[in-house]
Formats: C-alpha cells, structure tokens, sequence
C-alpha cells in the first residue's frame, strides 16, 4: 500500500466513523449535536467540571474552537458555564441534566461502534494496531 493509499484510507475512517456516530444519536433521537460536541459531554463525564482550558487541551482543539462549540451546549441545555469567584477570566463548564442524561447513550453508541470497528480483527491483530498507532501519534 502507498502512503498516500493509506492517508487516503484513514481519512475514509474518520469519515465512516463520524456518520456512523451522527447516524446512532439520530436514532437515538439526538439531531441537535456534533461528534465535536459529544467530545466534549464526554470529557465532562470523566471530570465533572473543567476550564475551558482543561477542554481544550483534553479534545486537543483551540480555545476558540471549544468556545463555539460550548456555546452551542449552552444553547441546547446540555451544559452551563460559570466564572471563577476568584478569577473572572476562569469558565468553568458543567454538564446539566439533560447532559448527564446522554451517558447511557453514548455508551451504547461507543459499544456498537467499537463492536463494527473490530469485526473480524483478533485480539492479536488489535494489540498490533495499537502499537502502530501509539508510535504514529508519538511521531507527532
């Protein structure tokens, strides 16, 4: 295989993977969020509440990115922001309810996901891949 055949490839992933994840929270009846937004809820799940910062560095994308998407969360319910006491210039994020609510669903999601992803791999073919790709992300 080409490098290009295989930048090519990967790039068709990212792709699949995006519309399979859009396509199970349609079904799911989620139609008011991005894969980018799910990102963030996600973070969320795992630290209750961040910085904006903390976002940004956890889904690897720049402070303007994450402040757009989180706006958009705000607007849909999903999440509040709130100022430091000390420090104004400090958001903090926090999921509401509605948020939290997507947990079980996004877990689903994820499960069905890694379900496709790795039909007909084995479990030494996947060890493999994770090797390769721990060195290919380390190479940046």
């Amino acid at each position: 295989m080409k490098t290009r055949d295989a930048v090519s490839l990967i790039s068709k992933i990212k792709e699949k993977t995006s519309r399979f994840i859009l396509t199970e929270m349609a079904t799911q009846g989620i139609h008011d969020l991005a894969t980018s937004h799910g990102d963030i809820i996600y973070a969320l799940y795992n630290h209750q509440r961040l910085t904006m910062a903390e976002i940004a560095h956890n889904i690897r994308k720049d402070k303007s990115t994450v402040t757009a998407l989180v706006d958009k969360l705000v607007r849909t319910g999903y999440v509040v922001k709130d100022r430091d006491a000390a420090d104004s210039r400090i958001v903090y994020v926090t999921l509401t309810a509605k948020g939290e609510a997507l947990q079980p669903v996004f877990e689903e999601i994820s499960q069905r996901m890694l379900d496709t992803f790795y039909t007909g791999i084995t479990d030494e073919e996947k060890q493999e891949m994770l090797r390769i790709l721990i060195k290919i992300h380390d190479n940046f």
